[in-house]
């Protein structure tokens, strides 16, 4: 039985709740075109229609915003995809192996990518194949895949030593099953609570790459190159930039709390370690 839902879990689900809507409402609806520029509204101060001002181009700040959360959750989406469906097979295949080799090779060649961070790997893509969207899904997905490997290969080794996998074992049960039937559904958990956390960092580096040109291109809206945008008013008109840093970092906030709330909901061992203080 699961125990009873913390702040965390409740304020992290309610900050990606916010997120999530405000980017499913911009598919059917935004108070304007967000990527109109209108030179007669330039600079335009909240009101009047535009709930949170203008930007230098007219453009409204708020329907930029809304647009830019449905940019921010589909890279992140992609790029936790990524990360899960090639490190999670390799943690497994790292955590099982009877030769040792094979389980250190996989660790290594695991640092020799968690050496190479996203924006490095993204500069790398985008001068081959050119800046982009995709360009930093994969660049982030890739970044990512030692995070969930690790976590697959930690979990997998303590799963492999219990009863139940003794006896499947002992049955004559081939790996292949027993990774689907017994390791998998009971790491699945952690790697939950590791996509949470992931997702949240992928938020950051996409901001960052469209801060600095190698993400998502112009004309569709991106937090981070909002933030670029306004770097040159920052003093005169603060607000253009305040605005995609606080949704960015609530996104950020929210995913973290999510993932901390998730992983006391699901471990058994840490509720009852709340339980008894």
């Amino acid at each position: 039985m699961k125990g009873r839902l913390n702040a965390s879990l409740v304020s992290g689900a309610v900050l990606v709740g916010l997120v999530v809507a405000m980017a499913l409402v911009s598919f059917v609806w935004t108070p304007h075109d967000p990527v109109l520029v209108d030179a007669g509204n330039k600079l335009h101060g909240p009101g009047d229609g535009y709930l949170l001002g203008a930007d230098k181009f007219g453009r409204d700040t708020f329907s930029q915003l809304m647009v830019g959360a449905r940019t921010t959750l589909y890279v992140g989406i992609v790029a936790v995809g990524i990360a899960a469906l090639i490190g999670t097979p390799l943690g497994v295949i790292a955590g099982m192996t009877r030769w040792r080799w094979l389980s250190e090779l996989v660790m290594r060649a695991n640092d020799l990518v968690f050496a190479f961070p996203a924006l490095l790997l993204a500069v790398m893509l985008g001068a081959v194949y050119g800046a982009g969207t995709l360009t930093a899904m994969i660049a982030i997905g890739v970044a990512t895949v030692p995070a969930f490997a690790r976590v697959a290969r930690a979990a997998t080794m303590q799963v492999m030593v219990t009863d139940y996998i003794l006896a499947a074992r002992a049955a004559g049960r081939r790996r292949l099953p027993v990774a689907f039937r017994h390791v998998l559904p009971n790491i699945g958990s952690m790697l939950i609570v590791q996509a949470s956390v992931s997702f949240a960092i992928a938020i950051l580096a996409e901001a960052a790459l469209s801060f600095l040109g190698f993400g998502t291109r112009p004309p569709t809206p991106s937090w981070g190159r909002m933030l670029q945008e306004s770097q040159e008013l920052l003093f005169s008109t603060p607000r253009l930039a305040l605005w995609p840093g606080l949704a960015i970092a609530l996104a950020v906030l929210g995913f973290n709390l999510l993932g901390d709330g998730l992983r006391d909901y699901l471990d058994p061992k840490l509720r009852r370690i709340r339980a008894e203080r």
